[in-house]
């Protein structure tokens, strides 16, 4: 299958914004060693009042380095962070990548099942992790490969007194205490930098074909699969996130921390783009929209990458009107759709911009985004970044779709994956004449900008009519009384499908099914209304905010389930 021969969408490039760039052929690592050359004195690091330098994160990611060598971790084994935004996730994750290893990372709330498939699958030898989560490891480590726990906690680098009182703030929160006696195999992660010694390790590492990450996604349909990320395709990503970013300056910036690093788009856009040029992070271990508002103030933040939610949950906290945002230049919002009245209300009080943009794990992960000072259209992902091609795959010919046509999107570029871990199959699936499929259904327009109508999977077929949930989320959210919606298909005996609305309404407001029934019918084909609602405070999400849409569908596959059985019951009594 050929490449686009016209990329309309460079009409719409500016010229500080080149079609191609000339990337580095270097490791992740390296850019840390070269800020703690060009700014070491800098802070890099702001956690709750904790400052860290430059230079001193380039030495603790050093020390640590020659720890796990020590521990046996030679180039190209796995090693396991478990860690919330903290000092120490940064340099485990440098610390790591100096000693060779390839970093695996794991989500803190996973349970001890998700916990056992990654570090089997992976083959981890060494798991750095919290404290908090720690008995959860230690339950399954035995049926893993892991030789080596290192354990640390949030008060490890808190300021005086901070450090003292967190403890107790820590037990009352969560129930938890954990008393650890360290051995040959279970190491504190404190003691390690502290004997540790920081000198650089030789290594010979390809960026183009070693890898740097392991970053496992999917779960939804099997279990989650590890995908392959060379050093090159992160530090390909990471220039042109700078690129696209091109008014934010050098050594100047501060970036608020609140996308979790363990997700490749707070990796990429927040830890690897900060390091590369020289922001300051104002980290933050978990979103909370007061402390955020109030971070965004006090540090005078000026870039904040998030989700919809993220922006969503600032907007409607009281304190918002009580403090001055106004120092935000820019925000990239990813991982779910942004809905055109967050953007405008963000950007209204802020003075700031918010533009959406995507990506995926297996594109390292940012493809497409709309320009942030430039031109944009509503409802659009935007234009691919340099040297990004995408293209729609049309279902009916097989070929490239002509504009406006609907089809499954396709990726093309330096930033696109090696592939799936131990998965030769699954890979080879996900390539046709070297595209990734995405997954993802959308359209191109006449000026080059993409538009995602939904997963692939997601689709609803109700009554012989493709529905795409997307699109009647938009539309809700359009309501001025709804916070957060959420649309699925549930089995319908005539339809086959019929849809069904998750909404949470604005806090101290209610909505009828009827209202919104009147509201979506102004809106939508009659066929696309949701026939069902069901209203909560809350919806299942992911620590980066992303609505968990599966997670509402298992809900009610089990309840169809469980009225089958009841109905089976009755009829057998």
């Amino acid at each position: 299958m050929e490449t686009l021969t016209e990329k309309p969408w460079f009409n719409y490039y500016p010229a500080e914004i080149p079609k191609s760039l000339d990337y580095e052929v270097a490791t992740l690592q390296s850019y840390l060693k070269r800020a703690a050359e060009r700014f070491p004195d800098k802070t890099v690091l702001d956690f709750m009042g904790k400052e860290m330098t430059y230079k001193e994160v380039y030495k603790s990611a050093l020390k640590l380095a020659n720890q796990l060598r020590s521990l046996g971790i030679e180039k190209g084994d796995r090693v396991s962070i478990m860690l919330a935004n903290t000092p120490q996730a940064v340099i485990a994750y440098y610390g790591a990548l100096f000693a060779g290893a390839i970093v695996v990372q794991t989500n803190p709330l996973y349970v001890e099942r998700e916990i056992e498939h990654q570090m089997t699958d992976s083959g981890s030898k060494v798991m750095i992790c919290l404290d908090l989560v720690y008995p959860r490891v230690a339950k399954v480590k035995e049926k893993t490969q892991l030789e080596h726990i290192i354990v640390t906690g949030i008060k490890d680098y808190l300021p005086f007194p901070k450090n003292l009182i967190y403890p107790y703030i820590q037990k009352k929160n969560t129930g938890i205490t954990v008393n650890l006696q360290y051995n040959h195999r279970l190491h504190s992660f404190v003691d390690l930098i502290k004997k540790g010694a920081a000198k650089e390790i030789e290594l010979n590492i390809d960026p183009k074909e070693d890898l740097a990450l392991l970053q496992y996604t999917g779960g939804t349909t099997g279990p989650a699969k590890g995908v392959m990320l060379t050093h090159y395709n992160l530090v390909v990503n990471t220039q042109q996130c700078q690129c696209w970013m091109y008014e934010a300056k050098e050594g100047e910036e501060v970036i608020l921390a609140a996308l979790p690093f363990f997700h490749v788009y707070g990796m990429t856009t927040v830890m690897n783009l900060s390091i590369r040029m020289g922001f300051k992070m104002i980290i933050m271990p978990k979103f909370e929209p007061k402390d955020i508002l109030k971070a965004i103030e006090k540090h005078k933040a000026t870039l904040y990458p998030g989700a919809p939610t993220m922006y969503i949950g600032l907007l409607n906290h009281p304190d918002i009107k009580k403090r001055d945002l106004s120092s935000i230049k820019a925000c990239i919002s990813g991982s779910a759709p942004l809905p055109l009245e967050v953007q405008n209300q963000f950007e209204q009080i802020t003075g700031g911009r918010l533009v959406e943009g995507y990506g995926l794990t297996e594109t390292s992960p940012v493809a497409v985004s709309n320009l942030i000072w430039e031109h944009r259209k509503t409802g659009s992902i935007g234009i691919p970044w340099p040297d990004t091609d995408v293209s729609i795959l049309s279902a009916e010919t097989g070929d490239i779709a002509k504009p406006g046509e609907i089809g499954e999107l396709m990726i093309k570029g330096p930033q696109v994956m090696k592939g799936y871990w131990n998965r030769p199959e699954e890979t080879q699936a996900t390539f046709k004449d070297g595209w990734f499929l995405t997954g993802d259904m959308g359209y191109m327009d006449e000026d080059g900008f993409f538009y995602i109508v939904d997963r692939k999977k997601d689709m609803i077929i109700a009554g012989g009519f493709n529905i795409y949930p997307r699109e009647i989320e938009e539309v809700l959210y359009e309501h001025e009384d709804i916070q957060e919606a959420c649309v699925i298909g549930v089995p319908d005996p005539y339809r086959g499908e019929t849809v069904k609305a998750f909404i949470v309404p604005k806090e101290g407001r209610t909505i009828s099914e009827k209202e919104l029934e009147e509201f979506c019918r102004k809106h939508l084909a009659a066929y696309k209304i949701p026939r069902l609602y069901e209203f909560r405070k809350e919806l299942p999400k992911t620590m980066v905010g992303k609505i968990l849409r599966r997670v509402l569908v298992e809900e009610e596959k089990k309840k169809i389930t469980e009225a089958a059985n009841q109905s089976e019951n009755e009829d057998a009594k």
